[in-house]
């Protein structure tokens, strides 16, 4: 893509914030164990926390994209990251449960809200043209996925190493690259920029021009297609959250070696880069509410053949693989038809609203996957309603139009 000195600046700058803030957050399963057995905690505490910050994530997220569209993404990402620094440092020092989840769950949450795809994409989006925004995204995405490949042998490593605590603090220390990256957005276009002769008119004023977040806010509330994409977006937070909390058990169940569930979701990390890109450049070229339903019809396939074949190292290694291609690359295009519907100068508020859903998903795919197997004594039912809710999310793609939403003129 041949970009503006803004739109590079800010499309790298935003790319390595993700890379750090998710590569980071995809680690922290690793430590349910330790963190437990050195504390003499039950797992519960550990993951109420994690838990807990889904949510407060979720809850936090719209807040942080306001201010960001605000007062820019650059303070926003600046204010996250230090609360993510406190965070991570919260959790190394607290011998109280309380305290760990006061940490783990309220910091972490309030500053992952603060430093991923809502806050990134906003600014993003402000110095991209219309028709390159989704492969922006995609790249984007693709390099917050490869944060999450890249960091789990290294945290794994650091945790045999040095001990838990210690790699919590280095962490810290890595989450605080955060803060000069920050510097490097640029979330306004200069005016250069916005007269651009190979930019079409209206491609960028959408930056400076709209109504304001109050009427943003109760638009979307308003409009259908928001609405159904908003539910939508819950099946990929129950789906994502579902696997990664629980496949590396369900391998274990039917008898694999442990050691497969963390190569499984290493995978799924690795193939993300490539299904974040390939969702990206599709969203460019075809209505991305389209590709979201195959996304969604192709998770679906996935899900029925993994639970109907024997579990093997082989099906595991696929289903990871498959998986991976699929995983966040509803991001980019999510994202992408709420900056069709309503432009980008409310992007970032108005994806961190549709991001509450993927939260609220999320928390039950952790949650429910564990419940219903206490219940049941298997994972079956939660397999089973992971490929309903599938074909929900399908339908509801297949019916939501991609299209500019209008303001409803007060009479």
């Amino acid at each position: 893509m041949k970009l503006s000195t803004a739109a590079r600046s800010t499309l790298i700058m935003g790319s390595l914030v993700l890379c750090l803030s998710l590569g980071l957050r995809h680690g922290f399963g690793l430590f349910l164990g330790p963190v437990t057995e050195a504390n003499d905690w039950s797992r519960g505490v550990f993951a109420f926390a994690i838990a807990l910050q889904n949510l407060i994530w979720g809850v936090a997220q719209p807040i942080a994209g306001m201010l960001s569209d605000r007062f820019g993404a650059k303070k926003t990402i600046l204010v996250g990251a230090v609360l993510y620094i406190l965070g991570l440092v919260g959790m190394a020092v607290s011998k109280d449960p309380l305290a760990f989840t006061m940490a783990a769950g309220l910091l972490i949450g309030v500053g992952l809200a603060g430093t991923t795809m809502p806050v990134v994409f906003g600014a993003i989006s402000r110095t991209m043209p219309a028709h390159k925004r989704s492969m922006a995204f995609g790249v984007a995405m693709s390099v917050g996925s490869l944060g999450q490949f890249a960091m789990m042998p290294g945290v794994l490593g650091l945790i045999g190493g040095v001990g838990w605590s210690q790699t919590l603090v280095i962490m810290s220390a890595a989450a605080a690259l955060m803060v000069p990256l920050a510097f490097g957005m640029n979330p306004k276009p200069t005016l250069g920029e916005r007269t651009s002769p190979s930019a079409a008119v209206g491609e960028i004023t959408g930056a400076v021009t709209g109504p304001t977040a109050g009427q943003a806010f109760r638009l979307a509330l308003r409009t259908r297609d928001f609405l159904l994409l908003s539910a939508a977006f819950f099946v990929c937070g129950f789906h994502v959250v579902f696997i990664s909390t629980h496949l590396p058990a369900y391998i274990s169940d039917n008898g694999l070696d442990p050691s497969l569930g963390s190569v499984a979701l290493a995978l799924i990390g690795l193939f993300n880069v490539l299904g974040s890109l390939a969702a990206g450049w599709l969203g460019s070229r075809l209505p991305k509410n389209a590709v979201l339903a195959c996304i969604y019809g192709a998770r679906v396939v996935a899900f029925a053949l993994f639970l109907w074949l024997p579990v093997s190292t082989v099906s595991v290694l696929v289903f990871a693989s498959v998986m991976g291609l699929l995983w966040l690359s509803t991001v980019p295009l999510t994202n992408g038809i709420v900056a069709v519907m309503f432009g980008v100068k409310n992007l970032a508020m108005l994806s961190g609203l549709v991001f509450v859903t993927h939260q609220v998903g999320s928390f039950l795919g952790g949650w429910l996957g564990g419940a219903l197997y206490d219940a049941t004594g298997s994972y079956t039912v939660a397999w089973w309603l992971g490929i309903v809710l599938g074909l929900v999310a399908m339908s509801l793609h297949l019916i939501i139009k991609e299209r500019p939403v209008e303001p409803v003129q007060s009479q």
